[in-house]
């Protein structure tokens, strides 16, 4: 009998890569059902696999549950970290302030509000929340803390409140679209210079 064992039988090698396409897929799946107003809570493996197509071990083979499929999915939502060029503290900040609420995905309009009040009940969505904004929280770090060392801003700055009040304004307009009369494309600058003003060295 051992020799009429077919290919298809045969054990699985544990390296076998994964299927691009069912990472995307599934991904995808997750983004579509939040777009049309799933919440976090109510978000669930067996609803995500249906839209992909895929069966659900297919998705707990990548991902060790519904945060870990959330977390990669949103970080997909909110694009590639802009890389700051280290040579102007002013065109750095500019960047990232630039990228704060700024996502080419016509879905984050419809899922990254939505995702405000779980947030705040959750400490677990809080959690997963953290895990996708310290990254980029960290640049602005180091770019303000860049220039606290070069002695362009005050020695004794307050990195973390410089954060907070370079992110909050473009955060509010862009996610809760505060003020119609605040032009997006200009904001960024707006705001850096208005914070540099106050943190420069004297």
């Amino acid at each position: 009998m051992s020799d009429m064992t077919t290919h298809a039988d045969a054990p699985r090698s544990p390296g076998r890569p994964r299927s691009v396409r069912a990472d995307e897929a599934i991904v995808q799946a997750t983004l579509d059902l939040l777009a049309e107003g799933s919440t976090i809570e109510a978000l669930s493996i067996e609803a995500i696999a249906a839209r992909a197509g895929v069966g659900k071990a297919t998705i707990y083979r990548r991902w060790s549950g519904k945060d870990a499929l959330l977390l990669d999915a949103l970080r997909r939502l909110k694009g590639i970290m802009p890389q700051p060029a280290g040579q102007s503290v002013r065109d750095d900040l500019v960047l990232l302030v630039g990228a704060v609420g700024h996502n080419i995905d016509p879905r984050a309009d419809k899922i990254m509000p939505c995702l405000v009040p779980e947030v705040n009940r959750s400490p677990d969505h809080y959690h997963l929340y953290q895990n996708i904004v310290e990254p980029r929280r960290a640049l602005m770090r180091q770019v303000l803390q860049r220039g606290v060392d070069s002695g362009e801003l005050r020695a004794d700055l307050d990195v973390e409140l410089a954060t907070a009040l370079l992110t909050g304004p473009m955060l509010i307009q862009r996610v809760l679209r505060w003020h119609p009369e605040l032009d997006d494309r200009i904001l960024p600058e707006r705001i850096v210079d208005a914070v540099l003003d106050g943190i420069r060295a004297r």
